[in-house]
């Protein structure tokens, strides 16, 4: 069945049909994975957009047990080309099926490389996917231009707070859209990890007297995650030591008096170097965001560069003055991606320990 991707300034794209046939409209962004696609499927921080693969063959492996969450998040997927015949010996079905299951409408047999490169010079836009081969580009153009994210934390959010049990120190993981190896991470060190939804009160959380905060990923815009920033901002006023990842690190930042702004076209992928400022070491990152934090808002007395992102000098991490908190901008626990930067999880635990 043919398909058509239509972007929110005209352009129009045909292909074949996969996954469900049901119209979508979504904010379309592209990442650069050459694998991983499972974990870019489960990743809850894609919730609100459709995702294109600008590698050219997807689905080469199938689907193995590497979900990062219960369920796909994307509003859409677009590739160049769909491996029909799987190989792997983990493999449990097809990507086709998989999406089909998941109700997810995609299209297959476009260029994605020109569609990136509109993408980069245009910037991040909306777009439709849709199987109606007589649609109507002046109804639907208005549709895209209107079309908002809004409020996905609360969408992806867990519905109550379950443990994942430990021996070692206790850990609050706030769920903005974890993916599972966040929690996987600290529990593989000894941590009994509880994971609260997205909205807990920080004096439930702070009852508890944990060891440590961690705040993690999220999908959305942070500047609507008002109710949630006043609760980060107690947590701050705390003592406990804080680890703060990608959406986590921008509320912190949100919290404290600092802005963030929208990337172009954002950074997602798994070949990201960031800069470690404390030793001038680069390490390739795995990211998934589209809006970064405005370091130069936040003074000195409230925090300080700690990473940069060297191919565009975006701020990728704060350390907090006078704080036991430190945040990031892209994920150390890789999923997919280089584990170049998982020694992050081991400065945490060092904090929790009385170490800065």
């Amino acid at each position: 069945m043919k398909a058509f991707l239509i972007l929110e300034d005209g352009t129009v794209f045909e292909g074949t049909s996969i996954g469900s046939k049901r119209d979508m409209i979504s904010e379309i962004v592209f990442n650069t994975s050459m694998t991983g696609y499972l974990e870019v499927l489960t990743d809850p921080s894609y919730a609100g957009q459709a995702v294109v693969m600008t590698y050219p063959l997807i689905g080469n492996y199938g689907i193995t047990p590497d979900m990062e969450s219960k369920k796909a998040w994307p509003d859409g997927y677009i590739v160049r080309e769909l491996s029909r015949m799987p190989s792997n010996f983990r493999c449990e079905g097809t990507l086709q099926e998989f999406l089909e299951k998941q109700d997810i409408p995609g299209i297959k047999g476009i260029d994605t490389r020109a569609l990136t490169k509109i993408l980069r010079e245009k910037g991040t836009m909306n777009g439709m996917i849709t199987t109606n081969e007589n649609y109507d580009l002046e109804e639907i153009l208005p549709k895209l231009a209107a079309y908002e994210v809004g409020d996905v934390v609360s969408k992806v959010t867990c519905d109550e707070a379950y443990v994942l049990p430990g021996d070692s120190y206790k850990v609050a993981l706030l769920d903005y859209g974890a993916k599972n190896n966040i929690a996987r991470s600290l529990n593989k060190r000894g941590c009994e990890v509880t994971v609260y939804p997205a909205h807990t009160k920080a004096e439930e959380i702070l009852a508890t007297h944990p060891d440590g905060i961690m705040l993690s990923n999220g999908p959305g815009d942070p500047k609507t995650c008002t109710d949630i920033i006043e609760e980060v901002r107690k947590l701050y006023e705390s003592d406990v030591p804080i680890f703060a990842i990608c959406l986590g690190h921008q509320l912190m930042a949100l919290a404290n008096g600092g802005d963030t702004h929208k990337l172009k076209y954002g950074h997602r992928g798994g070949n990201h170097p960031v800069k470690d400022l404390s030793n001038n070491r680069v390490y390739i990152s795995s990211q998934n965001h589209g809006y970064v934090v405005d370091d130069a808002t936040l003074s000195d007395e409230i925090a300080t560069p700690a990473f940069v992102n060297v191919n565009d000098g975006t701020n990728e991490g704060l350390k907090y003055t006078g704080k036991k908190i430190f945040t990031v901008q892209f994920h150390p626990e890789a999923c997919p991606g280089p584990q170049d930067s998982g020694y992050l999880f081991d400065r945490f635990m060092k904090m929790m320990g009385g170490n800065q």
